[in-house]
């Protein structure tokens, strides 16, 4: 059996599909990827998996360029001859669906991970693309052997709703899971300041200036208190930070600003809370891996963020875009050392019940299973 992976970045596959991909291969498939060129091709490729870069902008509306992905697309289909074409991110999902449908390949499935900017913003070219980008999801995801992976309730009730894929074909696999051995408990040693994290992308949509806002707040109010910020902007999303926004905000002192960290297990042994303030999600990977390690979660009451936080058990839910809320609970964690404590072992024990990876992996083979490999 040869399963094709398709994603919109190749660092999106070694950081979010790597372990899949290697559990797959220990149960005998081969497993190929897909996806446009980046640093992290050449990682995979040393793994063990062979790798095709695309010529793939993400936020193309070019019909030359999109012509011509679809044509490499097909190409590479009718190479490899996949028995199965796994498919992740709405754009990969549309494009690699097409090309199996065109090809004869009936084994699909579709892993949506989140709605994303197009369906999340009142921007012009939002609201003039949604519709288009509706009808193609009706198009590609019908067939008896096509699987939607959604990753919380919300989004299923959304494809529902807008009768995008018949209820029968919708799967509920919540996150793409965290090695649980990897990001494991630390005593951490609270003798400094009381430092807060934010780790994602650098978009707006991930709420990034409510946290800057709330950190504007109680930077001045509180003392002994640090506010991180790690990523980096995403230019292949029309919601990102621009770089030099960032920029001020370092200089200023508000945050402090540490850039991409390719290993988050050092970083998050020496914080005190992980926050997220954002409008929408699948299931954020950064807020499984803190709660893991045992740290509180200050996040919003927004899909996908309020399938790893329970309010009052293992962190806070506070109302999206509310930076007053945001603060209030950020303040009261950093004086209630005894609730971190208990929230962060609740968060440990609902990481390990819901979303270690091994769950994951096994939940995604059933799905393939159901459609006979």
């Amino acid at each position: 059996m040869k399963v094709l992976f398709f994603a919109n970045t190749d660092w999106y596959l070694y950081n979010f599909r790597l372990g899949l991909a290697r559990f797959l291969r220990e149960q005998g498939i081969e497993v190929v990827m897909m996806s446009p060129s980046g640093d992290y091709g050449p990682l995979l490729e040393a793994e063990g998996f062979r790798w095709f870069p695309l010529p793939m902008d993400r936020c193309s509306l070019n019909l030359f360029s999109e012509l011509k992905l679809l044509r490499r697309i097909l190409e590479i289909f009718r190479a490899e001859r996949p028995d199965v074409v796994h498919n992740f991110t709405i754009k990969c999902v549309v494009y690699g669906s097409l090309a199996a449908r065109w090809l004869g390949i009936d084994r699909r499935i579709n892993a949506v991970t989140g709605l994303g900017h197009l369906f999340i913003s009142d921007s012009p070219r939002a609201r003039l693309l949604r519709p288009l980008v509706k009808s193609l999801l009706k198009l590609t995801l019908g067939g008896s052997k096509s699987r939607l992976i959604l990753q919380n309730p919300d989004d299923a009730r959304f494809f529902s709703q807008l009768r995008l894929i018949g209820d029968g074909r919708i799967r509920l696999i919540r996150s793409s899971g965290v090695n649980t051995t990897r990001f494991a408990p630390l005593e951490r040693k609270r003798d400094g300041p009381f430092r807060v994290l934010f780790a994602s992308r650098l978009l707006w949509d991930k709420g990034i200036r409510e946290y800057v806002d709330a950190a504007k707040r109680l930077g001045s109010r509180l003392g002994k208190i640090e506010f991180l910020l790690a990523g980096r902007p995403d230019p292949g999303n029309p919601s990102s930070v621009l770089p030099e926004e960032i920029a001020r905000w370092d200089e200023a002192g508000v945050v402090e600003v540490l850039g991409y960290v390719d290993d988050m297990v050092p970083l998050m042994r020496t914080v005190d809370l992980a926050v997220l303030p954002s409008y929408r999600e699948g299931v954020p990977r950064g807020l499984v891996e803190a709660a893991a390690m045992e740290l509180p979660i200050v996040a919003t009451d927004a899909p996908g963020c309020r399938e790893i936080v329970e309010d009052g058990v293992n962190g806070y839910l506070v109302p999206v875009g509310d930076v007053a809320a945001l603060s209030a609970r950020i303040a009261d964690l950093r004086d209630a050392p005894e609730v971190c404590r208990r929230f962060g072992v609740a968060g440990h024990k609902k990481v390990l019940k819901e979303f270690d990876e091994r769950i994951v992996f096994r939940k995604t083979y059933d799905v393939y299973r159901e459609l006979g490999v």
